[in-house]
């Protein structure tokens, strides 16, 4: 099973009454997101399922990938590390899951995978980082397939 966890896009702080779930992407999250999703299409699998937090910023981070993606209130900003594993269904899932969601769950997700430890490890804003086990159930197997930062896509 391949993971792949997308952190959302450069996105505008909170303006007065606004939620947390309500910030949108800044005109640079739109092209980083834009860069990412590009290369993200053009690596992931066809069968790969996308999850999505209910966020704006993810929402809007996830719409350059042209893909339909599914909504899951589990990895909304302050989720825990085992709420997205879980919602992945990892690893049992068969086909690979790309996860669109916020730090500092993704980060302590990614750590939990490379360590087996929650840890507050930081993953960039519109970067994606690539998990593949090539045995389910043995964490012995897996590995960081990839790491990939929106301004080292080429354009």
């Amino acid at each position: 099973m391949d993971l792949i966890l997308w952190r959302h896009a450069e996105a505008e702080d909170a303006a007065a009454g606004e939620t947390d779930l309500e910030r949108a992407l800044t005109v640079k999250g739109h092209k980083q997101a834009r860069r990412m999703g590009q290369w993200l299409a053009s690596q992931l699998p066809d069968s790969c399922k996308v999850l999505v937090s209910p966020a704006l910023r993810t929402l809007q981070t996830a719409e350059p990938l042209g893909r339909k993606f599914k909504i899951h209130a589990d990895l909304a900003p302050g989720a825990d590390p085992e709420d997205v594993l879980r919602a992945a269904n990892w690893p049992g899932a068969k086909e690979s899951v790309l996860v669109i969601g916020h730090q500092p769950t993704l980060g302590q997700v990614a750590a939990l995978l490379m360590t087996g430890e929650e840890m507050d490890w930081d993953i960039r804003k519109a970067s994606a980082w690539w998990f593949a086990q090539r045995e389910p159930g043995d964490p012995r197997s897996l590995y960081l397939k990839a790491v990939m930062s929106a301004d080292l896509v080429v354009k």
